[in-house]
């Protein structure tokens, strides 16, 4: 019951005199922001590179969250920590480029995790010829997404060639891969809009092969435009229905060998052109 006579409405403990003296020691609220204050914040939230992105720490400690992921080839790591991945995704994402997450880049597909992306590379490495030479040699990516593994694997390669079923995001990654496409330093990076089941003859053989999308079988034109002492790194159901693993396959003179690695969940691959 009030002060007045008249009962309290149900909700509000609190005494009238308490109500005031708890308005009078609060801060001033303002329902709207200044015009000049609000302006000031949206070109802040729309510029995620203020948040520090650029800063060449940041990398590095992705890079160290993927080592202690398990990934032990530095140059792997230095590779990772080179690449601005903030650069390849939605600057409303930017803030999560760093986290070892996939991220989605629209029509349907993804940028790897990087962790993921450093394994793939890291059994490549580990293959016959990038052993003896030391590099990847000639690199044939099947699905450029947004450009950032092959920004990445420019670093260990001589060349690479990508390709993209998807012409949206073909020319997504042009607008993307365009800086490093004329780096110094770099492996060339040529992006080709086409099926990525069929590879791409025109500059086979293929000292390695890396598939950013899995499907139910590995495509015989990716095993025959693998090089001798080539590898070849995909995603794949080892039975259909189950999960996707990654498949590691080695050519020699004489025959191709497969081994299988870690579980993994990659979009679908397909085929023809969209």
């Amino acid at each position: 019951m009030s002060r007045n006579g008249r009962r309290a409405p149900p909700g509000f403990p609190l005494s009238i005199e308490r109500v005031a003296d708890a308005s009078r020691a609060a801060p001033l609220l303002r329902p709207q922001r200044p015009v000049h204050e609000a302006a000031e914040h949206a070109r802040r939230a729309a510029a995620p590179t203020g948040l520090g992105l650029d800063s060449e720490a940041v990398r590095a400690r992705m890079a160290e969250r993927v080592r202690a992921a398990g990934i032990g080839d530095e140059r792997v790591l230095a590779a990772l920590a080179a690449v601005p991945r903030h650069q390849f995704i939605d600057s409303a994402l930017a803030t999560q480029a760093y986290e070892d997450t996939s991220l989605p880049i629209g029509h349907g597909q993804t940028i790897s995790k990087p962790s993921v992306v450093a394994r793939m590379i890291e059994l490549l490495l580990d293959g016959a010829a990038a052993r003896a030479s030391g590099h990847l040699g000639r690199v044939l990516e099947i699905g450029t997404g947004c450009g950032y593994q092959a920004a990445v694997l420019a670093r260990l390669a001589r060349n690479v060639i990508s390709i993209e079923r998807l012409k949206p995001l073909h020319d997504k990654a042009r607008e993307n891969l365009a800086p490093w496409r004329s780096a110094r330093g770099l492996a060339d990076i040529r992006l080709v809009y086409g099926d990525g089941r069929l590879g791409h003859p025109p500059n086979a053989p293929y000292a390695s092969i890396i598939a950013a999308a899995g499907g139910e079988d590995l495509p015989a034109a990716w095993t025959e435009q693998l090089a001798v002492g080539g590898r070849l790194v995909a995603p794949l159901h080892d039975a259909p229905g189950r999960p996707q693993r990654l498949v590691v396959v080695d050519r020699t003179e004489a025959a191709l060998r497969h081994s299988v690695h870690e579980a993994v969940h990659f979009v679908p691959l397909r085929s023809g052109l969209a």
